[in-house]
Formats: C-alpha cells, structure tokens, sequence
C-alpha cells in the first residue's frame, strides 16, 4: 500500500501518549476486555456505527476522495460490518481451547491450545480506504480481547475526524481509542510499548515502524502494497478480462493496494485487448469520466502530480486526460511501454494502466520473479495446466484467477503480503489469531508417574524412549 502517508520520523517532536497507553494496559490488567460478551458487544456495536451513520460516513470518503456512494458502501462500510459480524457470530469458536493430539511419550496427559489476547494494539490506517483499513483491523484485535488505539489518516480528514467522533459514541472508551493526527502523533505512539502494531502503507514508513517496534520487541503486521502484475494469456476470454481488470485497476481511481498495477501480455492479445478496455471503462463512466458521479478523484495535489508526470511512460493509448483543480486523473492505458520505464519503477497507485510485452507466460513470470513478491498477481486464461504453472511459480500475498481483487470478499482467506510487500495477516480467523497469542498447555495426570524419564540413565531406558518417540 504505497504513498500512504509523508515520512515518518520517530525522534520528531510530538505529544506523549505513555498516560494513554498506561490507561489503556489498566483497563486490560482489569480483565475488562476478555469476556466474551464485552468483544461481542465491541463488535456489534461497530456494524450498528456503519449502519447508523452510513450517511456521514460516505459523505466523508467523498469528501477526502470523492468516492461514489455504491463504491464507498461496498468496498468500504460494508467491508467493515462484514468483518464485525464474521467475527461476532464466530468468538465462541474461535475463542475456546482447541485440542491437539498427546504423544505416547508424554502419556497420560490432554494437550491444548489456549488464544488469549495480547494486550493493547495499535491500528495505523492509510488514506485510500481510510474507513476499512482503519476499522476492519482494529474489529479484529477488538474479537481477540484487546484494547485498541485507531490512528487514522490525516491524508482523510474528514474520515479522520468522522471515526474520532463516532467511535467514542459506539464503542467503549475505556478500551478502544482514537487518536487524530499526522506525523508527529504517529511518531509518538510509536515510541510506546505496544502489544502488537498493524500498519498499513508503504515500505518507507514500514521499515520506520518495523524499527520503533524492535526498541520494544513489539511484533508487527505490515501491509505494504507493490506491483502487482496481471497475466493474460490469448486463450482468456478477453471481453470479460477487460471488463474486470478495468473494474480492479479504475476503482477508488486506482488507489487500491490490490489494484492491477499492470498488464503483461502478448503483442496480439494487446492488440484486441486495448479497445475491449476501452470499451469497458466507457461502460462503467461514460465517454467523459470526468462528469460520471461513479469515478473518484486523487487524494491530494502531490499524488495528482507524481501521476501526471507517469503519463509520458507510454503510448496513451486510452485516456491521459487530467485536472489539476480537481485533481482529475482520467483512466489511462499506456502502450509501448519500456520496463526501465518511470511507470514501471514503483507503484503506481492511481488510474494509470500499463501493457508490458511478455511473449508467452514463461517470459511474465520470470519477470514478476525477478522484481520484488507482490500482495496481489493476477492470472487470466482458460488453460488450468497454465494456471497451475502460475500458482506455483509466482508468490505473492494474495492471488486470483480469472478476476481481480475478489479475495477480499471471502472473509477466511487470509489478507495479507509477503516479503517486501508484508507480513501477516488480518482477516476472518486469521485476524483473530494475529492478535492473540496461542498458549499451548498440557495437563498431565499425577498417576502413573513413569521413571522412564529420569537419572539415572540406562541402555534399557534409551531403548524403550527410542521406540516411544
């Protein structure tokens, strides 16, 4: 998730929060935050915010992004209520022991795991999904029984500001904490001793918070973004291909960690796949997306601007059209396009799509292998041998077949990057399990009380531990 946020610098100077998070641990050490009534209670009182002030709550994402209405319900608050209810109608399960098999060796004895919350969490959203990835993590580490601090993006005042006022009103204050603010707050929540950070951006800031968290040995969940690539091969039915890349790539006007970052593709699939694009997008916005009231607009004028300076990458051939006073990026499709290209050197996280020559599928893969693992790779053909060959041989933190960005809508897999764009994961029963610690107990019996164990040693004793091993 890149350009989520201006540098941060820890030694900058700031407010303190050791009061806020010392009140925070009292209110954990009370036991306060474990049943699980309270965390059930947490959570629907989290879906019935959604629901209540759905209104202010979109008004808000169209004021820092000029989200559409349907567009911000479904990829933002109903994401959140979705996840809330996931997990509330599912704490019992996932909350109670789960017993694992004993080995003769440790006979007579029951063997368990025990989840229990970690302590205190702090949640640190990005401005592209301001609402969701500010509340969907923070549902989660509220299911495992923690007190939570939500720093949401200043780059999104107004959610900002919706979230500070709102979650006090819903959730209990004695647990769950909201605190605005832009570098200076976030470099000094980072100076105190969390349980667990869950930090969503780019890999600039991530490895800042990777090392406030090391001074206290807190662990980390980072999902960072990157280049995720979209193979189509010329057997895909292409009508339906363009259709969906341009529905991955140009919502949110791109601004999404799983958006397809680019395409690559043969030189005749690219020949019948651009005008099907351009058909697509003409479908979704009209002949002028600028006046569609369902295309949204570039968070700030500093985005706005590094996207314009793109569009000279390639042939444009779809698109290029901008706005700077409205920070207006028309969907754009770059041909030609060079690897040692601007485009091509970092996220592009805007509404910029470019087609990289790749002969056959071998030729994509060993270019995505060669750049760093992405949080999302994109397959699209009809041939399962290749789409095995794909799962295979590209890793990357999440991945579709046939479509784009639609893991997010299944609850249980787990979301989250690997290598350089991440670690962990937050959704469904993965969440839960990201922010619990999983006690592995045993309960051994006080008979029979079998010496095999103790000095002193003998040949006879190795012998009958080699065979119970």
């Amino acid at each position: 998730m890149s350009h989520s946020a201006s540098q941060l610098d820890i030694d900058a100077g700031g407010p303190g929060y050791s009061e806020l998070v010392a009140e925070l641990g009292e209110a954990f050490a009370s036991g306060r935050t474990r049943p699980l009534e309270w965390r059930a209670k947490q959570l629907e009182g989290l879906q019935r915010m959604i629901d209540e002030c759905e209104d202010e709550l979109l008004g808000a994402l169209h004021a820092d992004l000029g989200k559409p209405g349907q567009e911000a319900w479904m990829t933002e608050l109903s994401y959140v209520s979705g996840a809330a209810d996931h997990a509330r109608r599912r704490l019992k399960r996932w909350a109670r022991p789960r017993r694992v098999p004993t080995p003769m060796l440790a006979q007579p004895a029951r063997s368990w795991v025990a989840p229990e919350p970690l302590g205190t969490v702090l949640v640190i959203g990005a401005w592209n999904y301001p609402l969701q990835l500010a509340l969907a993590g923070a549902a989660a580490a509220i299911a495992a029984g923690n007190c939570v601090v939500i720093k949401p993006s200043e780059l999104a005042p107004a959610t900002s500001a919706a979230i500070a006022r709102l979650v006090p009103e819903y959730l209990d204050g004695a647990c769950v904490r909201v605190v605005e603010g832009a570098v200076a707050e976030t470099s000094a929540l980072l100076e105190e001793p969390f349980d667990h950070i869950l930090y969503t951006g780019g890999g600039t800031v991530g490895r800042i918070v990777m090392r406030a968290a090391a001074k206290h040995l807190t662990p980390v969940t980072l999902e960072l973004g990157g280049k995720s690539p979209c193979v189509v091969l010329p057997d895909a039915d292409l009508e339906i291909a363009a259709r969906r890349i341009a529905w991955g790539k140009f919502t949110n006007a791109g601004q999404t960690c799983v958006a397809p970052d680019y395409v690559l593709t043969d030189a005749e699939t690219e020949r019948r796949l651009v005008p099907l694009i351009d058909a697509a997008i003409r479908s979704m916005f009209g002949d002028d997306p600028s006046a569609s009231n369902s295309y949204g607009r570039i968070v700030n004028d500093r985005h706005f601007d590094r996207l314009a300076a793109l569009l000279d990458s390639g042939h444009l051939a779809v698109g290029g059209r901008t706005d700077r006073a409205t920070r207006y990026v028309e969907p754009t499709v770059l041909t030609d396009v060079a690897i040692d290209s601007p485009v091509m050197q970092d996220e592009i996280f805007g509404p910029v799509l470019p087609i990289v020559r790749a002969a056959d599928l071998d030729a994509a893969i060993a270019h995505i292998r060669r750049g760093n693992k992405p949080l999302s790779a994109y397959l699209f053909s009809k041939d399962t041998a290749a789409e095995r060959r794909f799962v295979s041989a590209v890793s990357c933190g999440n991945m579709c077949l046939n479509d784009t960005m639609m893991f997010m809508a299944v609850e249980e897999l787990p979301f989250g990057g690997v290598g350089a764009s991440g670690m962990g994961a937050y959704s469904g029963q993965h969440g839960f399990n990201a922010f619990s610690h999983l006690k592995a107990v045993i309960k051994r019996s006080w008979w029979p009380d079998v010496a095999l164990r103790y000095a002193p040693f003998s040949e006879n004793k190795w012998g009958l531990l080699r065979k119970l091993r």
